[in-house]
């Protein structure tokens, strides 16, 4: 019988761990060829593995809960097909058979690194760790060969690293937790190389952050709420965003009674002809898109040292989901659609992000992001940068106020429809002027829109 390991795939470019959710098949059981046989989530979407051969479930290597990498195998699967070299040869058929004792199955990985370990010597590992092998420290905590790497070659103390809350699961430090608190020591003027100059910890120390938190007091009245796992990931992606981008935010106010006049006046026809209904989403999408025409470079990603300039314009919409949570489903190649065609991918995606139907590829390759803040009644929003972006743009509520008009008779004070537009950016790749130029391009386009084209 051949032995088929199923794979930990991989769900966008910037993944590279996952969370078992659920296995919905147990040891022993037959899986048919594309039937799930559990269930993952990434910081991004959930999603069902199927199988990729039909056979039987014969080994599961990690439990539910656990963090997988990338390309690790997470179970095996035995098939009714014999591997090429389990047959032996016709001479070597008649001879007695063996009787070979099975190896045990290899233990379930409490932990795989983000990336490979780097070489320490071991004397180094066990001073901190107690031996060199050892996943544990002394007061029980689970550390990776990574994390106890770095601990090392930082000389970081056991009693210093058993301080740290980490952000992974159960508490478990991970490799970002523990450059988090390096360069926070860094920034507070304490030698890494000197443990006798090490700050003491007074507080629990969020690394992602790199901030201290208080104790928190709580009344009879208090009510605790555990953070669902979706909840733990945006906290956890948000914090890495501003550890990350250094950020600026722009603001512009325009005026888009034309955009609203029009709206009004052919939202029946559009969803008489279209069969969907015509929001400002689609409408501000298309102004972004020609915005990133004329300045591309802020359709770009850092990498180390390096500006990526992405040639393809994928918008990413954030939506609210009936949870409270937030997920961006991104319209891939934007600058390709008409502003009904626009219209369509909107309505598409937000109806599909609601009822949790997303697919992993709907969120993925997204180089720009767009917010409506105005959906909650908001005049104008700072938005966090969606890494490994450099720019995200919020919409504010359109609201009547009193503007000045220019005539051929002179300035007049009239009502218009007006709306706050703003923009964050990663400082270190994007200045002020292509940021500033940016949105007000953006709002050019916006003011520009023409009250009489047809539907």
């Amino acid at each position: 019988m051949a032995k088929v390991d199923l794979i930990m795939p991989k769900m966008g470019e910037s993944i590279i761990e996952a969370t078992i959710l659920k296995w919905s098949k147990n040891v022993g059981d037959k899986v048919d060829l594309d039937e799930t046989v559990l269930e993952i989530a990434t910081d991004k979407v959930d999603s069902e593995i199927p199988s990729p051969v039909e056979g039987t479930l014969s080994e599961i290597l990690y439990k539910e809960g656990d963090v997988v990498a990338v390309g690790n195998a997470i179970a095996r699967i035995e098939t009714g097909v014999a591997s090429a070299d389990s047959a032996p040869p016709a001479e070597e058929r008649k001879e007695t058979p063996v009787k070979v004792t099975p190896a045990p199955a290899p233990p379930a990985i409490k932990e795989v690194p983000h990336v490979p370990s780097v070489p320490v010597p071991a004397t180094a590992v066990g001073s901190i760790m107690g031996t060199p092998s050892s996943g544990k420290s002394k007061s029980g905590k689970f550390y990776s060969p990574l994390v106890k790497n770095i601990a090392a070659k930082e000389n970081i103390a056991l009693t210093e690293l058993d301080s740290l809350v980490g952000s992974g699961a159960n508490g478990r430090v991970t490799k970002r937790d523990i450059l988090g608190y390096i360069e926070n020591r860094s920034s507070n003027g304490s030698s890494i190389g000197n443990q006798s100059k090490a700050p003491a910890i007074s507080a629990p120390l969020n690394v992602a952050s790199g901030t201290t938190s208080g104790v928190v007091s709580m009344g009879g009245a208090d009510e605790v709420i555990q953070m669902d796992r979706m909840r733990k990931l945006i906290a956890d992606h948000m914090v890495m965003s501003k550890h990350t981008s250094p950020h600026v935010t722009s603001f512009i106010e325009v005026d888009v009674t034309n955009i609203v006049n029009w709206r009004t006046a052919n939202k029946n026809l559009f969803l008489k002809k279209y069969g969907q209904k015509i929001t400002y989403t689609p409408i501000i999408i298309e102004a972004i898109v020609k915005g990133i025409r004329d300045f591309p470079m802020i359709n770009v990603s850092v990498d180390g040292d390096n500006i990526i300039v992405k040639k393809n314009i994928n918008i990413g919409m954030a939506a609210a989901l009936p949870s409270g949570n937030l997920i961006v489903p991104v319209i891939k190649n934007a600058d390709r659609f008409n502003m009904n065609g626009l219209a369509m991918e909107v309505n598409d995606l937000a109806t599909r992000a609601r009822a949790n139907k997303l697919k992993p590829e709907d969120i993925q390759g997204g180089t720009f992001t767009m917010t409506n803040v105005g959906t909650f009644g908001n005049v104008m929003g700072t938005p966090i940068i969606n890494q490994p972006q450099v720019a995200i743009m919020a919409a504010g509520a359109i609201r009547k106020k009193p503007a000045v008009l220019e005539t051929p008779d002179g300035d007049v004070i009239a009502i218009r429809q007006m709306m706050f537009l703003s923009l964050s950016y990663d400082h270190r790749v994007v200045d002020g002027f292509l940021g500033g130029s940016y949105l007000r391009r953006v709002g050019d386009y916006l003011e520009a829109f023409d009250k009489d084209q047809k539907v």
